[in-house]
């Protein structure tokens, strides 16, 4: 790791300008070259051609896991390394890499020796999710979440009014998966190296369904109940219309039986929770 450039989105959780300054501090102190800088989305990504014209080893991402998700589709067949730091929310997939370290020991430990390992993904379509793939109508409070992150109260409780609506509703289909129950108000596929995991939630009584709504504000919608978990290795959306999903948080319209499987990236993380 010598050549970095540096993806950030100042709206992601706790990736403010002030912590992007730190961390570039940190860079110098090891002795890195800062060899570009992007803030996402504002500024468009760069291109693995354009990182092996500027002689980058190494694309450093302090964001969510959103531009997280757009950045590793984007440089998917590219050479370099990729290194993740928390600057999310949840900061799932950094903390997989690298245990609960802050940003200035996972550097440190980066340039010392991170060993670069590949990553399981959801796969439906051009689409892809490292992070997982959220279905059904509690998807839907998506909105409501994203106003709630970025303080804008207006509006927030007729978005909350039409996600309790629809989590109400019939519920999601999906085919090529036993065990569940026939409609779920929200399904995750979680991938795995050999398969993807999928957890139901079916919350129909009013504790269930505002605790859901809140974990959905606030954190990890898995969390509000216990859920159903089944294996699979291909699952589909049943019936004639478009589904919401979402991957890595970022919402989509699914069509109705595309294929949802799995995969593994190239040999691009950095991780250093072994090394820490």
């Amino acid at each position: 790791m010598k050549n970095l450039w540096f993806i950030t989105n100042p709206s992601s959780g706790s990736a403010t300008p002030e912590k992007c300054t730190a961390i570039e501090a940190v860079f110098a102190e090891c002795g890195l070259s800062l060899v570009g800088r992007t803030g996402f989305p504002d500024a468009a990504l760069p291109t693995p051609q354009s990182l092996d014209a500027a002689k980058v080893d190494t694309v450093v991402l302090f964001a969510g896991d959103g531009t997280i998700n757009a950045a590793v589709c984007a440089l998917a067949d590219w050479d370099g390394a990729i290194l993740l730091l928390p600057g999310g929310t949840m900061n799932l997939l950094a903390k997989a890499l690298h245990g609960n370290a802050d940003p200035a020991a996972i550097i440190h430990a980066a340039h010392e020796g991170g060993e670069k390992i590949a990553l399981p993904f959801v796969e439906a379509g051009t689409r892809r999710a490292l992070v997982g793939l959220i279905l059904g109508p509690a998807a839907s409070w998506v909105r409501a979440r994203e106003m709630v992150r970025a303080g804008k109260m207006r509006g927030l409780g007729r978005a909350m009014l039409m996600a309790w609506r629809r989590t109400f509703s019939h519920g999601i289909k999906l085919e090529g998966v036993r065990g569940l129950r026939e409609r779920a108000q929200a399904v995750f596929v979680r991938p795995e190296a050999d398969h993807l995991d999928v957890a139901a939630v079916d919350a129909r009584d009013f504790s269930s369904i505002a605790a859901l709504g809140w974990e959905w504000l606030t954190g990890d919608w898995v969390a509000a109940a216990a859920v159903t978990q089944v294996r699979a290795t291909v699952i589909r959306v049943a019936g004639r219309k478009p589904a919401l999903a979402l991957f890595d948080g970022e919402p989509v319209m699914l069509e109705p039986g595309i294929p949802i499987t799995g995969g593994m990236t190239e040999r691009q993380f950095l991780k250093t929770v072994d090394a820490l």
